[in-house]
C-alpha cells in the first residue's frame, strides 16, 4: 500500500483537528449548532481563554471557522452554511472588526 497512512480509517485529519486543536478548546458540535451568534461567541470565548494559540484570538477563532467551513465543504448544507457565514460576521462585530 503505497502513499497515504491514517491512524485510524474511520477518522479524518481536518475532524481531528476541529476536535483537537491545540490552540483552541471548542465547545463539542460548536460548528452545528443553529444560532450565529452562539457559535460566535463560543468561539470567542475559547479564544480570548487559550494559552496556546499563537495568533491573536480573533485571528484564532476566525481561522478556525474558516477551516472548517472549508473542510466541510460540499458536505455541509446550505443552511448551516448560511450559519457558519453569519456566524463571521457576529466574531467580526464581537471583536469591533467591522
Amino acid at each position: 500500500m503505497a502513499g497515504k497512512f491514517h491512524s485510524s480509517p474511520s477518522i479524518r485529519w481536518s475532524q481531528k483537528v476541529t476536535e483537537e486543536s491545540n490552540a483552541l478548546d471548542l465547545r463539542k458540535g460548536v460548528f452545528t449548532w443553529k444560532s450565529p451568534k452562539k457559535i460566535a461567541l463560543s468561539l470567542k470565548k475559547s479564544a480570548d481563554s487559550s494559552r496556546r494559540r499563537k495568533a491573536s484570538p480573533y485571528r484564532s477563532a476566525m481561522s478556525m471557522l474558516v477551516f472548517y467551513t472549508n473542510r466541510a465543504g460540499k458536505n455541509l448544507d446550505r443552511e448551516q452554511a448560511s450559519i457558519l457565514e453569519q456566524a463571521k460576521d457576529e466574531l467580526r462585530k464581537l471583536y469591533g472588526k467591522v
